[in-house]
């Protein structure tokens, strides 16, 4: 029996466990396709010490060099690090049961996130560190946040009310429940077949329940019972530690 899968994730308070969306889709993803893994839990700070010294993760071409979700494949010695990345080397590893990723669901819903956090960052980017850092993280996390918006996060409460930004998100979260409700007989976005959009979007809703904000969330999306049946459907898959 082959060596179980490392995967990197971001450790969070009480109750433990994942909490950003983007490891949550590769959970999702490697519970689907059946491979073991375990997590190594990295608080921010630690994650280029973690990381860099092995070769086969190249950094990203941006302020940020390394990032979580980050793989290692014990049984090849390989590091693998972003989520889409992830998916494309799982795929390609373990093609059945397929991940569809190159559906023109996941084009679609790939656009409509872009607009959903743009609207609701003001929100999470805040909430983040009260609700769910350990403090080990919680200073790295004002630091850049705060460079990246060009205010500390204080100012961008102050500047985007949450009752504003929910106004903003309201649209594309139909668009969203527009294109679930495409899938006919549901509950995915592809109707009765699991793909790597169901991964994006129910890790997304999976983060907002972290943070306290998927309820008003669903009552905005006009459609709640599409998105609390995709979560019902994930479930098999949904492991948070």
């Amino acid at each position: 029996m082959s060596e179980a899968i490392i995967l990197f994730d971001l450790p969070s308070k009480a109750p433990h466990g994942c909490w950003s969306f983007n490891p949550w889709k590769t959970r999702l993803l490697l519970s689907y396709k059946g491979l073991d893994f375990r997590t190594e839990w990295v608080e921010y700070p630690n994650i280029k010490a973690r990381l860099s010294p092995h070769a086969s993760v190249p950094p990203n071409q941006d302020d940020t060099p390394y990032t979580i979700p980050t793989i290692h494949i014990p049984s090849t010695n390989t590091y693998v690090m972003d989520s889409w990345k992830i998916a494309q080397h799982i795929e390609a590893l373990h093609p059945s049961p397929p991940l569809h990723l190159s559906s023109p669901v996941l084009a679609k819903l790939d656009a409509l996130m872009l607009g959903v956090k743009r609207a609701l960052q003001c929100i999470y980017i805040p909430r983040i560190p009260q609700v769910l850092l350990n403090d080990a993280s919680v200073a790295y996390w004002y630091e850049t946040r705060e460079r990246d918006v060009g205010m500390t996060l204080a100012q961008l409460e102050d500047k985007y009310p949450a009752a504003g930004c929910w106004e903003r998100a309201g649209p594309v979260l139909r668009e969203v429940t527009a294109l679930l409700e495409e899938g006919e007989g549901g509950p995915f976005f592809m109707g009765g077949e699991v793909s790597y959009a169901d991964f994006v979007w129910g890790g997304f809703l999976l983060f907002l329940g972290r943070l306290g904000m998927l309820e008003e969330a669903l009552a905005r999306s006009g459609g709640e019972e599409v998105h609390r049946g995709l979560l019902k459907g994930l479930e098999p898959w949904v492991r948070d530690d």
